[in-house]
């Protein structure tokens, strides 16, 4: 059976590591590369590098951040913002990146998945699926949940493998920074309708949340920001309440 992977999720905005309650009222949370460092060491199984408002603002993500957090960690990472042709994918991957994530790019432009998956493996596309209810359906939303398009979840989830992504980063904005739990219902539902690995993120809070994105949701990794960045909870820790529970995880760091 495939271990479970702990991922901590560096959101970059303007150099910084920042954390706030569905994207607003963002806390400072550091300096990124001190923060890959960090959890590279403390055995995050990957990490994932987002900047945040790229797509929203029309901004390039910062390459020389991105080579400077890739010297320092010696685990899979994942680089997300701002992506939006195969010379950009080309560019961070480059820049010390193992995969990329696309989100808005991805919906626009559907082709770029098939096109990234092509030229550079399945294995290095990930695509960011952003959900949000609306009225009681879950909608896939761009431009860091801005923008409502027609896409349930469900459907895009299915398109983006037969695209030949990699790997689904699904991210609940209603559960975002809330603590309240991941949307296991959701994940539930997507990591039986798709045969990709799948990313639960939005609302881990307590240990307990982790294993149920295992158990109830059946989630292949799970991610999380501010219960890491600010010392809630410890990976090792999280690890081992994980494997207790059943749940496969890596032990050695």
């Amino acid at each position: 059976m495939l271990k479970v992977r702990i991922i901590p999720c560096l959101d970059v905005d303007k150099g910084r590591v920042v954390k706030g309650v569905n994207f607003l009222n963002l806390r400072d949370a550091g300096d990124p590369v001190e923060a890959a460092k960090r959890y590279s060491e403390a055995g995050a199984d990957e990490l994932v590098f987002l900047d945040i408002t790229a797509s929203s603002d029309n901004r390039y993500t910062i390459v020389d951040t991105i080579r400077k957090v890739s010297e320092v960690t010696f685990i899979p990472f994942t680089v997300g913002g701002g992506i939006r042709t195969t010379a950009d994918m080309e560019r961070i991957l480059q820049a010390g990146s193992d995969k990329v994530s696309i989100n808005t790019a991805a919906v626009l432009n559907p082709d770029l998945i098939r096109d990234g998956a092509k030229n550079f493996g399945s294995q290095c596309i990930v695509v960011a699926v952003d959900s949000r209810k609306v009225n009681g359906v879950d909608k896939v939303f761009t431009h860091g949940g801005r923008k409502e398009t027609e896409w349930t979840v469900l459907d895009w989830c299915r398109r983006v493998e037969e695209l030949g992504a990699g790997e689904i980063l699904l991210t609940s904005w209603d559960k975002d920074g809330t603590k309240s739990g991941f949307d296991c219902e959701q994940l539930a539902e997507i990591t039986a309708a798709v045969n990709i690995p799948v990313i639960a993120s939005g609302g881990g809070g307590t240990m307990q949340h982790f294993v149920d994105a295992a158990t109830i949701g059946h989630a292949s990794a799970v991610l999380a920001a501010s219960v890491f960045h600010f010392g809630q909870i410890d990976i090792m820790e999280l690890k081992r309440y994980m494997d207790k529970a059943g749940v496969p995880v890596r032990l050695n760091v």
